[in-house]
């Protein structure tokens, strides 16, 4: 199947960028996918030059050299010194965007094209330099892998200022639950992609990871409904729920006895308690994240009560209302 011309140039870029040789026009030919198929030397010439000024117009410094220290042949790379940017200032959301925009860029298909173009140039007998070049592409990692479709959805319809409806589970075995979004953006963090907004059900500020929406994202509503607030820091409430942000506080739990093995790990005991006939230990948990100690402490049920503060107490109770409205009771 003939590639395109987008994907031609990318591979004549990988390969004058991979190596400091000078590469001839026949080597190129033989090593670089695109131009395999060219019918007659006089095809390959014609392409060859077009692609040449192509380069040239998108300001990448084209270099003409001889091949070796003895020939007269002419070759070409490309002068990685003019070629890479300077070092550039970037403010957070800058970053932020940037870090979105590699993390689309970098898809398993394009590290695949990107390493076989390499892997040509090798078995072509060219020395490729694949430790200053910056030109093998890394692939997306295994636990973001199928987020793609999700984040192109999901960013399209915070462009639009759009809600959006779609499946997500808590957990890989947990079936999937309709949420209800009004999405303020999108957030990478170690790896992972978080989406955040407003859940209009539960009336809280939410964060989802994209590995764990599945089927399709549905944007419904009218355009430009849904804004992020002014002072909604993002990346400060995905830090928060993932256990990145500075410990703020402390809980007040009860533990049923022999139950709870994480939060008595993580916490401090300082006394015992028989609730509801049942002995226990009440235990002092800091929290890091106020999100993922409610997650821990809904996931115990019965065998945990929150005495302090009492907004965690009144959010372990909605995740417990909810998990109850979504579960079917045999009768």
């Amino acid at each position: 199947m003939a590639i395109s011309k987008v994907e031609r140039l990318m591979n004549l870029v990988i390969a004058l960028l991979s190596t400091r040789q000078f590469l001839s026009a026949e080597r190129i030919r033989a090593s670089v996918a695109g131009y395999e198929d060219s019918a007659t030397d006089e095809a390959f010439s014609r392409m060859f030059e077009r692609d040449k000024n192509e380069l040239r117009d998108l300001g990448i410094p084209l270099e003409v050299g001889p091949v070796g220290r003895f020939s007269t042949l002419e070759g070409y790379r490309i002068n990685r010194d003019a070629y890479e940017l300077p070092d550039i200032d970037l403010s957070s959301e800058e970053a932020a965007a940037v870090a979105v925009a590699v993390q689309m860029w970098a898809s398993p298909e394009l590290a695949s094209a990107a390493e076989g173009a390499l892997l040509k140039l090798r078995a072509a007998g060219v020395t490729v330099e694949t430790e200053n070049v910056g030109v093998s592409v890394p692939a997306v990692p295994a636990r973001t892998r199928g987020s793609e479709p999700v984040l192109r959805e999901l960013l399209a319809a915070i462009d639009a200022g759009q809600a959006v409806r779609f499946g997500h589970h808590s957990a890989v075995t947990d079936p999937f639950v309709t949420r209800d979004v009004e999405p303020w953006g999108v957030v990478t963090r170690h790896g992972r992609w978080y989406l955040v907004g407003h859940d209009r059900e539960r009336d809280a500020v939410r964060t989802f990871r994209l590995s764990r929406i599945g089927g399709e994202v549905t944007p419904y509503g009218p355009h430009n409904a849904v804004r992020k607030p002014e002072d909604a820091d993002l990346r400060a409430i995905v830090d928060r729920v993932t256990g990145d942000a500075p410990v703020t506080g402390s809980a007040t739990v009860w533990v049923a006895k022999g139950r709870g093995r994480e939060l008595r790990r993580i916490g401090t005991e300082v006394g015992t308690r028989e609730l509801g006939g049942r002995d226990g230990s009440v235990v002092e948990v800091p929290v890091r994240s106020r999100d993922w100690v409610a997650r821990l402490i809904t996931g115990l049920g019965p065998d945990v009560l929150v005495l302090d503060p009492p907004e965690l107490r009144a959010d372990v109770m909605n995740r417990l209302r909810s998990v109850l409205d979504h579960t079917e009771v045999a009768s």
